[in-house]
């Protein structure tokens, strides 16, 4: 299963804010230069991970955003459930296929489907992102160069 650059991003987001001091909001400016993903792009991911309570948003000239729950309490499956639009690994409707009905290639790759979102509901954000890890040393240093910049 591929996923969506969506997705992607929404991982890369969560493990920077997880990797972020607690005490500090990040920027989506500071995301978008991370990361060098369009501003565009990390405003809808915001707002999705926000409405579901993944990620903080904080409005206004000092706002930014920060994990929404504790990093161990963010399931992998519930974030890609949440933002592939579509989980349907075949589709056998448009163009309606004709062979349909006698074939099994949909069940099967629902039931690889089925696994894979099983393997990976398996772990959490922290899993992720150890403490004393070599990730967290260099989230600290990008917030730090964009602190320094800005």
């Amino acid at each position: 299963m591929k996923l969506t650059k969506h997705t992607d991003y929404a991982f890369r987001v969560l493990i920077y804010l997880a990797g972020y001091e607690k005490d500090k909001l990040a920027t989506i400016k500071e995301v978008t230069e991370v990361f060098d993903i369009s501003r565009d792009h990390v405003m809808k991911i915001v707002q999705k991970l926000a409405k579901a309570g993944f990620v903080d948003a904080v409005r206004g000239k000092f706002g930014g955003m920060r994990l929404g729950r504790n990093a161990a309490d963010i399931n992998l499956r519930d974030v890609v459930t949440l933002m592939e639009v579509t989980l349907a690994p075949v589709n056998c409707e448009t163009p309606l296929c004709r062979i349909a009905q006698g074939c099994q290639l949909q069940a099967i790759l629902f039931d690889a489907q089925e696994m894979f979102l099983s393997h990976i509901g398996q772990y959490t954000l922290s899993d992720l992102v150890k403490p004393q890890s070599e990730t967290l040393y260099i989230i600290k240093a990008l917030g730090e160069s964009f602190a320094a910049k800005n």
